[in-house]
């Protein structure tokens, strides 16, 4: 059975949130190296010239987690069901169909990004699974009050609430559907890798989750929709 979170939200909330495609997957050995080649000759920069997109970043798992995780930020919601983001989402190229089929164990989310402190880029991520809240909007409240102590930690860079939405995370070819079910995640951006491990064991007692369930996270590279203009 598929849960969202977001659904309790008033619609005025998630229309006025950032958006968030959350994309994260294992690849085999020997599919890696045209993976990465994909990822970083032609998948981030078409994502990013989508209207409405406001960049494209890949990460790299130090502890947790898949592999891989692509992370982007759009003006809102409404961006996933624009003319621009179906014809992007339906007429894949061949490199993107080949690619996406390579996916092991992946996870595709979008979400309404909720609860922000701070703000700009880490070099570092923790993605910490939240259990899906009966009062979506308590737990909004909570993660800006952990985002609050959070930024007073040093090396703490950004926190949001990830707040995922049943329609628009439909899964990818290669996902698993039976029990899927749509958590939301708290995303710490920090300076240092240091930072990050504080931040995950912080955030992980507020909330009271397994700190071992979060991921830890190095950024690749980023694009921003500014830079393409």
């Amino acid at each position: 059975m598929t849960t969202s979170a977001s659904s309790s939200f008033p619609d005025t909330a998630v229309a006025n949130a950032n958006g968030l495609l959350f994309v994260a997957s294992d690849v085999d050995a020997a599919d890696d190296a045209d993976f990465n080649r994909w990822y970083d000759k032609e998948h981030v920069e078409e994502r990013a010239r989508i209207p409405g997109f406001l960049s494209g970043a890949r990460y790299f798992s130090l502890e947790g987690g898949r592999k891989y995780l692509g992370l982007y930020r759009t003006e809102s919601l409404a961006v996933f069901g624009s003319p621009g983001y179906r014809a992007a989402f339906e007429k894949q190229t061949p490199w993107s169909i080949a690619n996406l089929d390579r996916m092991r164990q992946p996870i595709r989310r979008v979400c309404a990004v909720r609860a922000v402190t701070g703000f700009g880029s880490g070099s570092h991520v923790v993605v910490l699974p939240l259990p899906v809240a009966a009062d979506a909007q308590a737990l909004v409240a909570q993660a800006a009050s952990v985002g609050q102590q959070l930024s007073e930690q040093a090396g703490f860079v950004q926190s949001y609430l990830l707040m995922p939405d049943t329609a628009l995370s439909t899964p990818l070819p290669r996902e698993a559907t039976e029990g899927r079910v749509l958590q939301p995640m708290l995303v710490v951006e920090t300076s240092s890798a240091d930072a990050a491990r504080s931040a995950r064991t912080f955030a992980a007692t507020a909330f009271d989750a397994d700190p071992a369930t979060g991921w830890l996270l190095a950024l690749g590279w980023k694009l921003t929709a500014a830079e393409l203009r």
